[in-house]
């Protein structure tokens, strides 16, 4: 993860990511017995407390066991009320924001909900504020008040219109205050939450989920319980698992290749290939102080000669879709501002005319640094079919190296990378979770790029403003002074894939661009 005060990368995969076999199946391997779903992914799950984890296998854990005072609907990006009866704005300066609980809330232990453990849960997060966890997603919030045991009140220090959907999110996770200690993080394996399920069993194996009695809200549960089984990596032991029966459902855990490979064979094999909606992106960053890619003449370059249509269909098959802005589709406000400035197509002529613009004349040095251990397997392949597509053009002599992650983050940091890849997953479905962790305070891309504009205008203005429909017009312009100044390329947007055996249902409405995998519209016949 990256250091406090920043924004942390999340893993982005196109398609699904692999993970470690285990023997979770059945005696008889037909996967979850009854109506219990088997569950491969590649995510690990690297924390069980919500003040740490911050990466997509914890918060798929989160959303399961915790309750959050709103939620996101089944393919639906405003938030809704959960834990929650209602949550507003106090005043149209956006600074204040009350929710009352419903009645009757418990943890799965038996123990009350009330208002007094909401706010230990935001005070706890922010008073641990450990820099693997999701307290960053916080800055506006000054201090939490509790008038009686089924009101909260939340003070925030500047106008923060985003809040609810951050608290929708895992970050906004209610802990009870009994079973977590206020100034450290638990780290027996354990979870006590509110949500439709029970924490059973974690290991570096599996996870095991039961159904928790005592939970009211609104999710309407499908099934006995929820296995998770981890794979580290293997994708061709997930692809036999599933094949064999060990497992119900693969979710992020199968190659491109291997997708569109089952999709094409699926008929009398006992699988389907089930797509959803995604909002993970993945964009080429340059560092703005480096002497070649610097200069505005190579970067306009680069842009004119990416091929976009080519890299999703020829190594990634299928599973992404060409990115043409840094907000993606799906998303209020998005537009296609480096489509609309560089065209769908490459171009030699415009990409030889930015380069002249800028007084290069020779051929561009270029290293593309990735990552494959973060971003997915096919990253290595796709950096290098873009230095490839360079080549082509004869103005760049681009090569690609790869380096292990925590080497490639300190290096970026440390500013020895000229150009290289990274990935996003939203914490929540809003156009802010695509500008203000890219270009605000503290950004995540760590390219020494700023714009007076978006920092001291767009970003603030478009938090402010409640309406989030009325801010369509400053992310427009946002996203057009991105595309000319190009410190970032949008390269690709993800879809969303679960492999499901024959008798699984429900996996539709687990892929959406809220990012939150639910159980409990899983049922298996």
């Amino acid at each position: 993860m990256n250091k406090r005060n920043q924004w942390p990368v999340l893993p982005i995969v196109a398609g699904l990511a692999g993970g470690l076999l285990t023997a979770c199946g059945t005696e008889n391997g037909a996967g979850g017995d009854d109506g219990n779903v088997v569950i491969g992914m590649s995510d690990d799950v690297l924390a069980t407390d919500p003040a740490s984890g911050y990466d997509p296998g914890s918060w798929l854990l989160f959303n399961n066991v915790f309750q959050s005072l709103l939620s996101f609907p089944k393919g639906g990006v405003e938030p809704q009320p959960e834990a929650a009866e209602s949550c507003a704005f106090t005043d149209a300066s956006a600074k204040q924001y009350k929710c009352t609980l419903k009645d009757g809330l418990k943890f799965s232990n038996g123990d009350a909900l009330t208002s007094k453990d909401v706010k230990y849960s935001f005070d706890r997060l922010l008073k641990i504020d450990d820099p693997d966890g999701p307290a960053v997603m916080f800055p506006t919030l000054d201090r939490v008040e509790t008038p009686d045991d089924k009101t909260v009140l939340f003070h925030l220090k500047t106008a923060d219109a985003t809040f609810p959907s951050k608290i929708a999110s895992g970050a906004g996770s209610i802990v009870d205050h009994r079973q977590y200690d206020s100034g450290g993080l638990r780290e027996d394996g354990e979870a006590v939450g509110s949500g439709p399920y029970k924490l059973e069993s974690f290991t570096e194996d599996r996870a095991v989920f039961s159904v928790n009695e005592h939970y009211k809200g609104t999710a309407e549960i499908d099934n006995e319980g929820v296995t998770l089984t981890f794979f580290d990596g293997d994708q061709k032991a997930l692809k036999q698992a599933l094949q064999k029966g060990d497992v119900d459902v693969a979710y992020r855990g199968l190659s491109a290749g291997d997708i569109a490979d089952i999709d094409r064979t699926s008929d009398g094999t006992g699988t389907e290939v089930v797509e959803g909606s995604s909002a993970e992106v993945q964009h080429l960053v340059f560092n703005m102080d480096d002497p070649v890619t610097g200069q505005l003449g190579v970067r306009k370059a680069i842009a004119h000669l990416l091929d976009r249509e080519a890299l999703v269909e020829e190594v990634h098959e299928g599973t992404a879709t060409p990115l043409y802005s840094i907000i993606p589709a799906g998303i209020s406000g998005h537009n296609t501002a480096f489509f609309d400035t560089y065209g769908a197509s490459p171009s030699k002529t415009k990409a030889q005319q930015a380069l002249v613009a800028d007084g290069i004349t020779e051929k561009v040095d270029l290293t593309l640094w990735s990552t494959p251990s973060r971003y997915g397997p096919a990253t290595d392949q796709e950096l290098k079919a873009i230095a490839g597509q360079l080549n082509r053009s004869g103005l760049f002599d681009a090569e690609v190296k790869s380096v292990p992650f925590d080497q490639y983050e300190k290096d970026i940091a440390d500013g020895k990378y000229g150009v290289y890849v990274k990935g996003w997953v939203p914490d929540y479905p809003d156009p802010d979770n695509f500008t203000a962790p890219f270009f605000g305070e503290g950004n995540v891309l760590g390219n020494n790029y700023t714009n007076d504009t978006i920092t001291g205008t767009l970003i603030p203005r478009t938090a402010a403003e409640s309406e989030r429909a009325a801010t369509d017009a400053d992310y427009g312009r946002l996203q057009d002074l991105v595309a000319q100044e190009v410190p970032m390329i949008p390269v690709w947007q993800a879809k969303q894939y679960a492999v499901v055996r024959d008798g699984v249902y429900g996996l539709e409405y687990c892929l959406d661009a809220s990012t939150v995998f639910r159980f409990w519209e899983i049922s298996k016949s």
